[in-house]
């Protein structure tokens, strides 16, 4: 195993609050990337969210906010300062990486836009995520993935049970997303920034990552004279083999068998019905969707599921190599013994004494191994040794803190 981090030696400014920028420097900084986090006075908003994700609001042991930022340094600094922006501008000097998720307008007023900033560190590599992009009619909208991602990407318009509401989202799912996209493109800038001496801007943003991400789906709803147009009845979709079901015990299981032809005799011997392994009317999709028999094809299976519990079910799936997955809750995938075989998950002590199971970034490195997990510090918890390396004294230091261009949390 090597004793050196992948990005030991890469220097990134972050300035950027909530989740999908966060997220992309947290992966950077898990492969031994320095980034400076900074913050102002109240801090990333991310630290308040706790009651809306059922924790309790505790600074000191903030589960949240340790997954988009462990391994990182935080700054405190008041940026419409004239000392907080020479400060920046100071990092910036040294940095490989800037990156910010404040919107177009914000950075233009600030100056701090890539063409600002370009001609005065012409090496740097400038990254930005936002809700809708740096164009267009929407690009100054505020945009969280509730919005951005899963209302108007498409998802919530369509995945869902046809005659119900909407599915319920949670916070980070479209954000992670958007933060892998962004690591990918601040990688090639960086290889490219490497070879040729020069820098340049790599932006995505939460709605093309939601059409990308559902690709698939969005280029075939151009086919209108094929198909189904969503929000479908899970009973009437063109495959009844790739959908969940319910068993004896109340749970489902989600099944996926693409390739219906090739499963179906063995499926139906599974499920106690070899009397319709080979029954022509439903041994070929194409002869099931031409006559419209998934709705008959989809009682015949749910029925069936609901005779054995998920136990029983999850035996005989295994034992026949069929595709299949309990549909697990959070809290048993905390105790999933496949999850954690695979490090999944990072056990981190508080200083408070309480343990907690902790999510960790899905790249793993055979020969780097895997990264620490240091918890993320308060707002300005390095100011002595960030600010120390620009060659500002304790007593300097002490004095911007007075004057509130520099600020910390105790």
């Amino acid at each position: 195993m090597s004793e050196r981090k992948l990005l030991e030696g890469v220097k990134i400014v972050e300035l950027a609050t909530f989740i999908a920028v966060p997220s992309a420097t947290r992966m950077l900084a898990d492969m031994g990337a320095e980034v400076i986090k900074i913050e102002g006075a109240k801090g990333d908003n991310l630290r308040w969210t706790a009651p809306t994700e059922g924790r309790p609001q505790d600074h000191s042991e903030n589960t949240t906010f340790d997954l988009e930022n462990a391994n990182k340094l935080s700054l405190g600094l008041d940026m419409k300062s004239p000392g907080g922006r020479k400060i920046l501008f100071q990092l910036l000097e040294k940095a490989d990486i800037f990156v910010t998720n404040w919107r177009p307008q914000a950075l233009e007023r600030a100056k701090l836009s890539y063409a600002d900033l370009k001609t005065v560190f012409p090496k740097l590599v400038y990254a930005n995520a936002t809700g809708y992009g740096e164009k267009g009619p929407d690009k100054d909208l505020p945009g969280f993935d509730y919005t951005a991602f899963f209302a108007r990407g498409g998802m919530l318009g369509t995945l869902y049970q046809k005659g119900t509401v909407p599915m319920n989202v949670v916070p980070g799912l479209g954000d992670h997303q958007c933060g892998m996209m962004l690591a990918a493109g601040i990688l090639a800038a960086y290889i490219n920034a490497q070879r040729t001496g020069k820098g340049e801007k790599v932006s995505t943003n939460l709605l093309h990552t939601a059409i990308y991400t559902q690709g698939i789906m969005i280029q075939g709803a151009q086919y209108t004279d094929y198909g189904q147009v969503y929000p479908i009845d899970r009973r009437e979709t063109i495959s009844p083999f790739i959908v969940a079901y319910k068993t004896k015990d109340d749970r489902f299981i989600q099944i996926c068998m693409p390739v219906y032809d090739a499963y179906y005799p063995t499926f139906m011997k599974c499920i106690g019905r070899e009397d319709l392994a080979e029954d022509e009317r439903y041994t070929k999709m194409e002869v099931v969707a031409k006559h419209k028999r998934s709705p008959e094809l989809y009682d015949i299976l749910w029925d069936a599921f609901q005779t054995k519990t998920v136990k029983e079910w999850a035996e005989i799936f295994t034992a026949h190599d069929i595709p299949f997955s309990i549909a697990q809750t959070w809290e048993e995938i905390l105790e999933d013994k496949q999850a954690w075989s695979v490090d999944s998950f990072y056990k981190m002590q508080y200083p408070n004494g309480n343990n907690r199971t902790l999510v960790r970034i899905p790249i793993d490195f055979e020969e780097m191994g895997l990264p620490e997990y240091k918890q993320a510090p308060l707002v300005g918890g390095d100011n002595y040794k960030i600010l120390g390396s620009l060659g500002y004294t304790k007593e300097q230091i002490d004095e911007m803190i007075a004057n509130k261009e520099v600020c910390a949390w105790k």
